[in-house]
């Protein structure tokens, strides 16, 4: 059990809200507990599917388990229970736009195909011309 995975109180709050699994014929269910501590895992990491430990089952199970609980409203459930409860205090933690902030160079810039094309032909197309300040250099009377 990792660290970030559900307590055992946690479990007790969240478990019963979780639909029973069958399993496949001849194959047992497996416990609802290590998928969806993978879909946690999943969520507070923000990687892809594939990137999901093992000990929480293969990543194609707990995809699975994840889009089946999030078509029937598992997860409204969860959260509504979870909310009600004083277990949530301790790990809430909520994020608006003044704590969340972009970098510098994240502000302002064009973008775009038509940027692109530009920045693609300033630079296969140096600029052949030497600057006025040096006027001993300067070949055309302009400079």
């Amino acid at each position: 059990m990792a660290s970030s995975d559900l307590t055992d109180a946690e479990w007790e709050l969240i478990g019963p809200l979780l639909p029973p699994e069958r399993g496949r014929p001849g194959r047992p269910a497996h416990d609802n507990r290590p998928f969806l501590d993978g879909i946690l895992w999943r969520a507070r990491e923000g990687s892809r599917w594939r990137a999901v430990p093992e000990r929480y089952g293969r990543w194609n199970s707990v995809w699975r388990r994840f889009a089946r609980w999030r078509d029937l409203g598992v997860f409204e459930a969860i959260f509504a229970a979870f909310a009600g409860s004083g277990l949530a205090k301790e790990r809430l933690q909520m994020l608006d736009s003044t704590i969340v902030r972009a970098h510098q160079h994240a502000a302002g810039a064009k973008g775009g195909r038509i940027a692109r094309l530009w920045a693609a032909r300033a630079a296969a197309f140096p600029r052949r011309s030497i600057c006025a300040a040096m006027p001993v250099a300067c070949r055309w009377p302009s400079c």
